[in-house]
């Protein structure tokens, strides 16, 4: 296996790791003995998932997350500059994407470092193929404010963007806001900008529907407490 820094995606929710991962991921895992993750706990599960076999105990955790500062991750890469080989993962779907991640993989480019993407699941592309919406030009924007006055502003300028640069908008909300996040869309934009709401993707409970606002004004699915993509378009 070379020696690079793998990027490896972990499943969205409680999902079987045949159906969104490859067996070539299983093989990376099991070469590799260092791990930055977001997570230690869900990642130890994680790889038991993929292999029941593996020691645990055996392998290098350290944690990549908005608590860790900057002088800890200048060292998380020296195991890969000694030639040992290091696994990023996230605490859901592909790591570096909306994920903290990113920071890590910055610093190994920088330093010339191999880095290896692998496939798997990623909420925001999956919700975007199934929305029916623009896929040549797309933007995610992560979090929408929370204060009201800035939430409101924030999605005009999102909806804007729909109508003048013909551009899908992509968002995501803490899941037990989720029906509140409808509710100001539906106050906030024109009745016929389109929502689609993709949930749980790759799930067995899978919820993936696009409407006019108008029409989820008569209808708005409980939606709390499960993770969400929410994405507007004309």
């Amino acid at each position: 296996m070379e020696t690079a820094l793998y990027l490896i995606p972990m499943t969205l929710g409680d999902t079987e790791i045949e159906r969104v991962l490859p067996s070539f991921n299983r093989e990376v895992i099991k070469s590799v003995k260092y791990f930055i993750v977001e997570n230690i706990r869900t990642t130890r599960r994680f790889l038991k998932k993929v292999d029941r076999d593996i020691d645990i105990d055996s392998l290098s955790f350290v944690e990549l997350n908005k608590h860790t500062t900057p002088e800890s991750i200048s060292t998380y890469l020296e195991p890969l500059e000694k030639g040992n080989s290091i696994g990023v993962i996230s605490e859901a779907g592909c790591p570096a994407i909306a994920d903290p991640g990113a920071d890590v993989v910055s610093i190994a480019q920088r330093k010339g470092l191999k880095v290896i993407p692998l496939i798997g699941p990623s909420s925001i592309l999956l919700s975007l193929m199934a929305s029916g919406f623009n896929g040549q030009s797309f933007a995610f924007h992560g979090y929408l404010p929370i204060e009201k006055g800035d939430r409101v502003k924030k999605i005009k300028a999102l909806e804007q963007l729909v109508y003048s640069e013909h551009q899908t908008q992509i968002f995501i909300e803490t899941p037990y806001r989720n029906n509140k996040m409808i509710e100001d869309l539906i106050s906030v934009c024109r009745p016929q900008t389109k929502l689609c709401v993709a949930a749980n993707i790759t799930c067995d409970d899978e919820f993936i529907r696009t409407m006019s606002l108008k029409d989820w004004k008569k209808s708005i699915p409980e939606l709390s407490k499960i993770p969400c993509i929410f994405l507007i378009y004309k």
